[in-house]
């Protein structure tokens, strides 16, 4: 019999700790939304963005606030520059998908391979202590870090629905995002819309880097792992569906909270690839109710 207070702690703790892995998705679904490519560059910006902000505030004695400001300009202007002098070349040549892959899965290797260099390879942690304060509400343990990443995570989240559907330049994102040469009839600046995209990402990174970074440590490939998590909650929310990705990162995140109960924690790890094998398989559109309906039929069919 499970005790329901142990339950409602690992969904509580399973449901902070997705925080980081909503805005890592969001972020990787907005690309592929409005630009159109499999961001895998993603990985080296969250590395760079988390070293940028551990040298502020470890090497050289800045606050944490303006240290995670200096890491969002920084990361800003890379992926921006990414854009710019990367993607922008490709799709002037009309590439073909597969050489916008490789290309950003490039850009991610040399940023976690120059970092490694830089930094080294030992884990680190943005605060020399990474405990947080708790309370106990109803018997469960809410630290003060999971107040902070819910709250920062649900603001987010809250200004890109706004921006998204009540400014001009959120609505010019949606067009391009559905088809960039008839938006360039209309005279909406694609350019724009890309830039924007790349800013919103790069602020979607470093608050996501922010609290994890917060909670636990990382070494320079550990982005590159998380980027999993990202692309199966894109598939799974259904492409283009930046806050479906969103809900998606919520569920593997209690998924995987969960499966302790079924099976031991080192292993919880592989969840995330029989997940992405299903997902490939069975829902490469997202989930569905209907689509749950159609395997539903087929399998008493068979």
């Amino acid at each position: 019999m499970i005790d329901i207070s142990i339950l409602l702690q690992i969904v509580w703790t399973g449901f902070a700790a997705s925080t980081y892995a909503i805005l890592f998705a969001v972020a990787f679904s907005l690309v592929v939304k409005v630009v159109k490519v499999w961001n895998f560059a993603q990985a080296g910006m969250m590395a760079l963005s988390f070293y940028v902000m551990y040298a502020a505030h470890n090497k050289f004695g800045i606050a944490i606030l303006p240290s995670v400001g200096i890491g969002l300009v920084v990361t800003i202007a890379a992926n921006v520059f990414m854009d710019r002098y990367g993607l922008q070349i490709l799709r002037n040549r009309n590439s073909p998908s597969l050489t916008f892959f490789i290309f950003t899965l490039v850009v991610s290797e040399f940023l976690a391979y120059l970092l490694a260099m830089i930094f080294g390879t030992e884990p680190v942690a943005l605060k020399p202590n990474i405990m947080s304060g708790v309370n106990i509400v109803h018997g469960i343990v809410i630290s003060n870090w999971d107040i902070e990443a819910v709250c920062v995570t649900f603001v987010l989240l809250l200004a890109l629905y706004l921006f998204m559907t009540r400014t001009h330049d959120g609505q010019f994102m949606a067009a391009v995002s559905d088809n960039p040469e008839l938006s360039r009839l209309y005279g909406i600046n694609v350019t724009r819309a890309y830039v924007l995209t790349f800013v919103i990402t790069g602020v979607l990174i470093t608050a996501g880097m922010y609290l994890f970074g917060t909670r636990a440590s990382i070494i320079p490939n550990t982005p590159l792992q998380m980027m999993l998590f990202a692309v199966i909650a894109t598939l799974l929310g259904g492409m283009g569906k930046i806050f479906g990705a969103a809900v998606a990162a919520v569920g593997l995140s209690l998924i995987q909270g969960l499966s302790i109960f079924v099976i031991p924690s080192q292993w919880q790890g592989l969840i995330l690839y029989v997940f992405l094998f299903i997902t490939i398989l069975f829902f490469p559109q997202g989930v569905s109710l209907q689509k749950f309906k159609q395997l539903i039929s087929l399998s008493k069919k068979q």
